[in-house]
């Protein structure tokens, strides 16, 4: 087939399109949907969740059932991902890994043991990046057990709930939920409605998401905007937010070309699967923990405050290019321009300063620890 031939596939719309229209959703193309970029501007809007809570709809996200009537679900996803899944409690939840078997990430997810009598009726629930996930069921598909059954729930809304003041305006909606800690999820009902809510977030602050039938969506999240605590919030903030909180994108931070080890998210390999090296590219990852990286994720403070974005390149002292910028933007939060890069160990240290070439300007800027802000999870 020639490029002139190719298939243009639809924009889809989500459950809130329409919902995010009449409150002056400005909507942009992001993996392969039409969703809200910013409401009132992205500075207003990151800084407001920051202080209050924030509504995000994140329904373009995969949202995965793991079910199976003669298979060990959790011993199956470990022959996928290098975190303990056998070891995770009913209603506990896990950040983890799709990869190569050369320790490349295809993607980065969030895993939860369903307790017994879940209205999901599995074992496990997977929450998968929205641009990857067809790829990431197909990839599950073919490395899992046929005996395992794999249930895509496309009927289903997430929300996303985040911010300090997020637990006040959920609880008064649905109480309980204040009960929850970090990384912990459980079913809950709101006027007949089933609600699956965990407490976790890609902003650093404390929060919720909350998975709910499609056609009730936008009842619930008229619901939520009617607290004083709550706005909406656009893609625009959500990315600024997360950069500051110093958590990585899938295919901007992360991709195949990156192992967890120079993405700095080592503790996505549990300590039992490191040892037993069980899981794809864990030969690889053994080395890299070993010897270290050729690459490292690290943020970086620039000088002054133009923005570097992604692409820019990063130099050694002779002027060659020896990284490059995955992330960068202006932080609110922060008050100045930040971004995140991989560099050579050499020039991994906080506190090494190095310079950033983009369009032909370069740029000073100093290696920090990473998150610019503190997380503000509540454990």
């Amino acid at each position: 087939m020639s490029d002139d031939e190719l298939i243009e596939l639809p924009i889809e719309t989500l459950p809130l399109d329409g919902w995010h229209r009449a409150r002056g959703g400005r909507m942009v193309e992001f993996a392969g949907y039409h969703m809200p970029i910013q409401y009132e501007g992205i500075m207003a809007e990151h800084l407001w969740t920051r202080e209050s809570a924030g509504l995000f709809d994140v329904s373009h996200m995969g949202q995965l059932l793991f079910s199976s009537e003669s298979e060990d679900v959790a011993a199956a996803l470990e022959r996928v991902l290098p975190g303990d899944i056998k070891g995770l409690a009913p209603g506990r939840m896990r950040y983890s890994l799709l990869l190569t078997e050369q320790g490349g990430i295809l993607d980065d997810l969030m895993v939860t043991r369903l307790p017994e009598g879940s209205a999901f009726d599995a074992a496990f629930y997977m929450v998968v990046n929205g641009a990857t996930k067809w790829d990431d069921i197909a990839h599950l598909l073919e490395n899992l057990p046929e005996e395992v059954t794999i249930n895509h729930l496309g009927d289903q809304a997430l929300l996303a709930l985040q911010g300090p003041k997020a637990v006040d305006a959920l609880a008064r909606l649905v109480p309980g939920v204040e009960a929850l800690r970090f990384m912990q999820a459980g079913a809950f009902e709101r006027e007949g409605v089933p609600l699956w809510i965990s407490r976790s977030g890609y902003t650093g602050e404390d929060g919720f998401e909350i998975s709910l039938p499609a056609e009730d969506a936008e009842g619930f999240a008229t619901a939520l905007l009617e607290q004083p605590e709550v706005k909406p919030i656009g893609l625009g903030a959500r990315d600024s937010l997360r950069l500051e909180a110093g958590l990585p994108l899938y295919g901007h931070d992360l991709d195949e070309e990156t192992t967890p080890v120079m993405a700095d998210l080592g503790f996505a390999l549990a300590k039992r699967r490191r040892e037993a090296g069980d899981f794809p590219g864990a030969a690889r990852i053994a080395i890299e923990r070993e010897q270290g990286p050729a690459q490292k994720r690290v943020g970086l403070l620039i000088d002054g405050r133009q923005p570097v974005r992604e692409g820019a390149a990063v130099l050694d002292g002779g002027a060659s290019e020896v990284g490059r910028v995955t992330s960068g933007g202006f932080a609110p939060s922060v008050g100045a321009a930040i971004a995140m890069a991989y560099v050579p160990l050499a020039l991994a240290a906080p506190g090494t300063r190095i310079q950033l070439a983009q369009r032909g300007k370069v740029h000073q800027a100093t290696v920090t620890a990473l998150p610019f802000v503190p997380h503000h999870y509540v454990r």
